[in-house]
């Protein structure tokens, strides 16, 4: 029982060390959105309210998505580069969050998190094909290909269209600015970009809800195997 136990406790450490810094690093974010959300608001500044809100999407995206990958792929050991990355993003959506009230910086800045996330997504197949390797069973064998298929999903379409969305509107704004910001079109492209991110967000939580089951299973197999393996 003694590898059982050593084993399962690196791995909790693990998952604490994880979730200690998606709760930091988006604790802080979340600061810097409220310092610039109340400028905003107290101002009112009709025009920029839907920037706040696209915000609050970002970080519920972040921070759910970053636990869904904590419950299905995190394991002994620690990922140094997987985590720097998180650090990388975090800073950038820091800076994101800083530019209510500037349009083009926003959509600029916005495809800059996105790209970051988008390398985040494509370095994280290696972990994926590690829990696949040392997959436990059936259940883990389910969770595992169900894990990388929405990761493909997201580094093929949606992170990609994201991206895209950022990018042309930054350039947009940039290119007629009588009409996107003297005259307040940009409002239709946070309007689409708050529409994509609410999409988004439903998504992540139908994907957590038929994961849910999968988890518990492939975790139950995983100990199992780990006992089986002390006993041999």
């Amino acid at each position: 029982m003694k590898f059982s136990a050593a084993r399962s406790e690196l791995d909790s450490m693990v998952v604490e060390i994880e979730l200690t810094l998606v709760s930091i690093i988006q604790g802080v974010a979340l600061t810097i959105l409220i310092e610039n959300a109340h400028a905003v608001i107290a101002e009112r500044q009709l025009v920029f309210w839907l920037y706040v809100v696209a915000g609050l999407f970002i970080i519920f995206i972040f921070w759910s998505r970053a636990v869904l990958h904590i419950l299905t792929v995190i394991r002994w050991p620690l990922e140094f580069g997987h985590n720097f990355l998180y650090i990388a993003c975090a800073l950038v959506e820091a800076i994101l969050f800083a530019q209510i009230g500037k349009p083009a910086s926003w959509f600029g800045f916005g495809g800059a998190f996105i790209a970051i996330g988008w390398t985040l997504f494509v370095y994280d197949l290696r972990l994926i094909y590690a829990r696949m390797r040392d997959s436990a069973g059936e259940a883990s064998n389910r969770l595992s290909a169900r894990v990388l298929r929405d990761q493909w999903l997201n580094i093929g379409l949606l992170l990609p269209a994201i991206f895209l969305l950022n990018l042309v509107s930054a350039i947009l704004i940039r290119a007629w600015p009588d009409l996107f910001l003297a005259r307040n079109a940009h409002l239709w492209l946070i309007a689409a970009q708050v529409v994509g991110f609410a999409g988004y967000l439903v998504y992540v939580v139908r994907f957590y809800v038929i994961l849910a089951p999968l988890i518990a299973q492939a975790r139950h197999e995983w100990r199992g195997t780990l006992g089986d393996r002390d006993q041999s």
